[in-house]
């Protein structure tokens, strides 16, 4: 039994990694530079994208998901952002209520703040798996698939170390 849970791949993840072409010994002479361009240009030509585009490509469905949840998650908060500060002009215009200038900065910075960070929660509160909508609010999803992304960058790292 492993210590790594099992998680199941996702419809556009990659069926299996790409292998790493074998590097030469260090005793082998090195060929002439003309030989080397004309062999490099050959190895190009026949080698193959380690993935085909469709394998690469999030599906419309997933996509779609995503789209309306930062449109939601991100939305409202910048839309009050900006009603923050009409309903502030509005409120010293006519009704002479002065409101103290860093109130309406910190109120305006937040509701754009929290506008920033609903993109990142729209894309990684929206179900991944094409059969599966989610649910409202994606708090699950959302640890799922933080999961997978922290996950990445760690391989990443260790790849790089």
């Amino acid at each position: 039994m492993s210590a790594e849970p099992e998680r199941n791949n996702l419809p556009f993840e990659p069926k299996s990694k790409p292998k790493k072409a074998n590097k030469k010994a260090s005793g082998q002479k090195e060929q002439p530079v003309k030989q080397a361009v004309v062999k490099q240009s050959e190895k190009k030509e026949n080698r193959k994208a380690p993935y085909k585009k469709e394998e690469m490509a999030i599906p419309k469905v997933v996509s779609d998901r995503m789209v309306k949840r930062v449109a939601a998650f991100s939305g409202i908060p910048t839309f009050l952002g900006i009603a923050s500060l009409v309903v502030s002009y509005l409120l010293s215009a006519y009704a002479h209520i002065k409101l103290p200038p860093i109130a309406v900065l910190l109120v305006n910075m937040g509701l754009f703040g929290l506008g920033v960070l609903g993109i990142t929660y729209g894309v990684l509160s929206a179900s991944w798996d094409t059969e599966h909508p989610g649910t409202l609010f994606g708090f699950s999803e959302f640890s799922t698939n933080w999961g997978r992304m922290v996950e990445g960058w760690r391989a990443t790292r260790q790849k790089k170390v």
